[in-house]
């Protein structure tokens, strides 16, 4: 598998080797850690996480592409449908983005509110890494007119008063640390992260816990069959806390994630017994997470049928769900294209433009891979368009 990947340089190894270290002095000092404590700390441990330090991770430069990296359109769209939220809700709505990347789509979003004449009151950019949040102050600064700078404010923790108006989160979701279990004699056990006879790291299996085999026995009775023996998988335990946290405190308005995932029952398919986990470099996918821990983005794919039930467990309804190229039609993707098409100053940003809508659209890209699935909460009405409203899939839940 390595030797398919580009080799590390000097500093890259060298950063690698330190959270190696302090893995291994952890594993030796507490005993194996469950592998979602081991994605924890490969991608957020301050200074030495993948999220945390100064490496580029997005664009071409980076290990992968976001949807925001690829131009203007995307957040186009996705203000076209929170637009309807932010009006009906009033002056005192705010928009909160969930891990602002390069700030490639706050700076965008930001524009495509003010085009459309109504800024929300905050845009709050909740950013854990002081790293990302560095870069993402000092592109927005550059970028924007200062009186539209002056509506970002960045957070360190969720809002904890009561607040209203649109949640976003693109990719997010599937950087949540994921807890991997295997069956095995018709019993759950967890993975786990060891250290064998030389110091190297190795995956283990334990039995579960309590919280880890009632999520999987859940999934068994949801799907109406046990998974075989030898089957593994990923599964997020922790979901219902984690929707509950970052969004408790928003008492009206929208909720809209996007990412890579399946609803339930395409997620565990018999043939998909080793699960969805990915490591990322250098725009290359492999499958070992224990290679170069620090250097890789690792994640795994949505259960979005687990997403719908921890919207719901926290009071949230399900407004709708559809692959992300639906989502982006019904948004008004064609009128903003062709829109931007026809005030492009050359063909090479009419080519880059359409290069873009291939990508965000076509199956075999973003289109059918990444899914979008939007919440309501405290609206008697949610504003959003007929198009849709019509592309909703909610019943492949």
């Amino acid at each position: 598998m390595s030797s398919r990947l580009p080799d590390p340089g000097a500093d890259e190894r060298a950063h690698s080797d330190r959270l190696l270290t302090r893995l291994r002095e952890e594993i030796a000092a507490h005993g194996p850690m469950p592998f979602s404590q081991y994605m924890e700390r490969c991608l957020y441990a301050p200074g030495l996480g993948y999220y945390s330090a100064g490496k580029t991770k997005f664009g071409e430069a980076g290990d992968f592409v976001t949807a925001p990296e690829l131009g203007e359109l995307f957040a186009r769209c996705v203000v076209n449908a929170a637009y309807p939220v932010i009006q009906m809700l009033g002056e005192n709505a705010d928009f909160l983005e969930l891990g602002g990347g390069s700030g490639a789509f706050a700076e965008a979003a930001i524009k495509a509110f003010a085009a459309n004449g109504t800024v929300p009151r905050r845009y709050y950019i909740l950013e854990p890494s002081a790293d990302l949040r560095e870069r993402q102050r000092e592109r927005l600064e550059t970028a924007l007119p200062a009186d539209l700078f002056a509506h970002v404010l960045w957070l360190d923790r969720p809002p904890e008063q009561d607040w209203q108006g649109v949640l976003f989160a693109n990719e997010v979701i599937d950087a949540l640390p994921t807890t991997r279990f295997a069956m095995k004699a018709g019993e759950v056990y967890e993975e786990y992260v060891a250290l064998d006879g030389e110091g190297r790291l190795m995956r283990v299996d334990r039995p579960a816990d309590a919280l880890v085999s009632g999520a999987v026995r859940h999934v068994e009775r949801d799907l109406e069959a046990e998974f075989p023996d030898g089957y593994r998988s990923e599964i997020l335990p922790q979901l219902p806390y984690w929707i509950q946290a970052v969004a408790g405190s928003l008492t009206a308005g929208m909720m809209l994630f996007i990412d890579y995932g399946y609803v339930r029952r395409e997620y565990y398919l018999p043939e998909r017994n080793d699960g969805t986990l990915r490591a990322f470099y250098r725009h290359r996918a492999h499958n070992d997470p224990l290679h170069f821990p620090g250097l890789n983005d690792l994640t795994a794919s949505v259960d979005f049928t687990a997403l719908a039930e921890a919207g719901n467990s926290a009071g949230f309804g399900v407004a709708g769900y559809m692959p992300q190229a639906q989502f982006l039609i019904g948004s008004g993707l064609q009128d903003i294209f062709g829109a931007a098409y026809e005030s492009a100053p050359d063909e090479a940003v009419r080519y880059s433009l359409a290069q873009q809508v291939k990508k965000l659209t076509l199956p075999d890209q973003m289109g059918e891979r990444f899914q979008v699935m939007l919440f309501a909460r405290g609206m008697d009405v949610l504003p959003l368009p007929a198009e849709l409203l019509e592309a909703d899939q909610g019943d492949r839940l």
